[in-house]
């Protein structure tokens, strides 16, 4: 759980217990449903609002401004999905076995409604398709998330950053 302290000149709300273990519990489902390549699963956890970023290392980057690794509003994350759901991206055929470790969940009430939340995660991916070599992604991870109408959590922005943003890198041709 996130806490206010004297020391910092603007800490962050402090969260309850129960809305820190929604928090928590949504970016483990998350995880997981990206993991097994669930994205029909996964899209309904996402907002019409979404923005789906990864930026190209952990800088102090503009979306509007720099290069990405994927800048994604609604529409184009729903085309993205769409053509993971068809089994035929050659890329993942067959699918890419991963796991991810998510961890240093940080969870403050973000200012609009819902919260900001923080994480740290290393992705390991098996890359059968092409090298037939494990793949690692270290990074970080701000998703901003709000409850729904029926009680659920959902997110409506998720920006990736990848350690190793800066590098030339393999295709990312799944839902980091």
């Amino acid at each position: 759980m996130t806490s206010n302290t004297s020391t910092q000149a603007a800490a962050p709300a402090a969260v309850s217990d129960r809305d820190y273990n929604a928090a928590r519990d949504f970016l483990y489902l998350e995880a997981r449903l990206a993991d097994e390549s669930r994205y029909l699963e996964w899209e309904a956890l996402v907002e019409d609002d979404m923005v789906y970023w990864v930026p190209r290392g952990e800088g102090d980057f503009d979306i509007d401004k720099h290069v990405s690794i994927t800048a994604d509003n609604r529409s184009r994350l729903r085309t993205r999905i769409a053509q993971l759901a068809t089994g035929k991206r050659h890329a993942q055929l067959p699918v890419s076995a991963m796991r991810r470790m998510v961890s240093n969940i940080e969870v403050a009430a973000w200012p609009e409604g819902g919260w900001r939340v923080l994480s740290n995660f290393v992705l390991y991916e098996m890359r059968r398709s092409s090298t037939g070599k494990m793949e690692v992604w270290p990074g970080r991870v701000e998703h901003r998330l709000r409850r729904r109408a029926d009680g659920t959590l959902a997110m409506f922005y998720k920006k990736v950053m990848l350690v190793h943003g800066d590098e030339a890198l393999p295709s990312l041709a799944f839902i980091i």
